[in-house]
Order: structure tokens, then sequence, then C-alpha cells
């Protein structure tokens, strides 16, 4: 059972496209990687990037420079197998160890404080887990890929509810690939090519369909990004599922971008190998 508290929260938006109407420069490059696949940044700009390639976890500080790593192969209290997704909030770090069936938790210093998994528990269990956020009431949202469903549990670590799984509602997730979290608690799913919206209960609210395939979706106090190729989908949270456009960013980076977030005016896009920022103005 988990013993952990969990602090934060999370802000989202969601759709369409809208032409660029920010000025965005390249103002550094950041990191180095083999195989990065998912970036977050805290409160206080600490950078924290999965390489998924050696099962690290990388984290930065507010210029880049690496402070501290943690991991490699295995399932010990500082080590992974196919680390898929990180999420921060001020005071700790919780990382989806997707073939460990469990989610670790750090302080900001990259210390171990608890893991969590479900292997014991009869009733409900997750396995592969792709995502991961904490609201700020302290509710834990776990996306389990294995059977395509987001899992929400409470502090304590107990079972509350089933988000989009085929026992749960009128919206049966079919191929969910990331998630991320409203200030009120809702959720916004990215399954194949939509973005499907439940509430913070596991209700579903509205669905959107992409005109382009996005591969991750991340966000950060009000903005959301979207990565889909070298393409970033950016803005603000809208009031009402689907009615506020998306800024449309495309960088020129070499790969495609892997994450996305943006912080302080600042646009961090994340690719395997490294982190483009860029400073957006208006």
């Amino acid at each position: 059972m988990i013993k952990t508290k969990y602090y934060m929260s999370i802000l989202l938006i969601v759709l369409p496209l809208r032409v660029l109407s920010q000025n965005i420069v390249p103002f550094a490059e950041i990191g180095q990687f083999n195989s990065a696949n998912s970036i977050s940044i805290n409160s206080t700009g600490f950078i924290f990037v999965i390489d998924e390639a050696g099962n690290e976890i990388i984290k930065l500080d507010t210029l880049g420079n690496e402070v501290n790593r943690i991991g490699g192969y295995g399932w010990d209290s500082y080590s992974f197998d196919s680390p898929s997704d990180i999420f921060t909030n001020t005071l700790n770090i919780y990382i989806a160890d997707k073939n460990n069936d469990r989610i670790q938790i750090y302080d900001k210093d990259l210390n171990f404080l608890s893991s969590f998994s479900t292997k014991d528990n009869e009733n409900i269990q997750f396995r592969y887990p792709t995502g991961v956020a904490v609201y700020s009431q302290g509710d834990l949202f776990i996306l389990d890929s294995d059977n395509s469903r987001i899992l929400k549990f409470d502090l304590r670590g107990d079972f509350i509810t089933t988000i989009g799984g085929i026992e749960s509602g009128n919206y049966v997730l079919n191929n969910p690939k990331k998630f991320t979290l409203m200030p009120n608690g809702n959720l916004i799913v990215i399954d194949n090519n939509n973005l499907v919206y439940f509430d913070q209960f596991g209700n579903y609210i509205n669905n959107v369909k992409l005109e382009y395939e996005p591969a991750n979706i991340n966000s950060l106090f009000d903005i959301v990004a979207i990565v889909s190729g070298k393409n970033i989908y950016y803005g603000k949270i809208p009031d009402i599922p689907g009615s506020s456009s998306l800024n449309l960013f495309s960088p020129k980076i070499v790969d495609d971008a892997r994450d996305a977030v943006i912080f302080n005016s600042k646009m961090y896009v994340l690719t395997e190998k490294q982190i483009y920022v860029y400073q957006i103005t208006d």
C-alpha cells in the first residue's frame, strides 16, 4: 500500500489548430541522452527526463546542467525496466516503471521514498503503466496500458474508480497513449487520433477527433503541449472542451519530438538525444 502523500495540481487544454500567433526563437540546446521519452519540469524550474535506453532518470538545473541521475536496468529501488512517463510536483517525482508494473516515487533530489503496485491486490490490478499523474488533493492516476484504462487511487493507495475501461461507462478507450489532468481534476486522454475528456469521477465528457496523430501530451500551469512528429500543438486551457484552438509550432529539429512542455515563456522540446529550448514572445 502506498505510504507517501502527494501534492500538486496540473493544468490542461485542448484542441484543433490555429495559425501561429507568437514569436518563437531558438534559445538553447541542453542535455545529452540516448533515447529520451518523457520530460517534466517542477515549479522551481528543475527539469527531469527519462532516458529509456539506459533506464535512467536525469535531473537538470534551470540552466540545463546535469545535477543527478539514477537508474540502470533492474527492479530494486533505484533501477527500472522501460520507464515510460514522469510526473513532478514541488515535492516529489513519480515514475511509471512500465515493465516492473509499478510506480516509483522519489523526492525532488531523487531520493527513493516508496513504490506502488497492485500485484497483491486481488480486486484491481494494473500492468505496464505508461502514464502517471497526481492531482492537488492527492489522487493518483495511472494509465494501465495492458487493460486500456486509467485507474484512480487515493493518497493511501486505495482504489477509487476506473476511467475509460470496458466496465466504466459510455466511452471505452481503445488505444490510450498518454493523458494529462485539468485544474479541476478532469482528464484529457490521447486515444488513437482523439482527445477524450473525462471528469475526475470517470464520467465521459467529450471527444475531439484530431487531423494529426498525437504521440504525447503534457501540461504545466495553464498551457498544454501535444507532440506529433516534428510538430508541437500548444495553447492555454479552455473552459469548455474543444472550445479553443491550439497554436502550431514546427521547430527545425532532426529527430521527431518525443515530448514537450512550456514553462516560464519557454518551450522545451524533447527528442531522443537532447532538449531544444525556445523563447516564446508575443
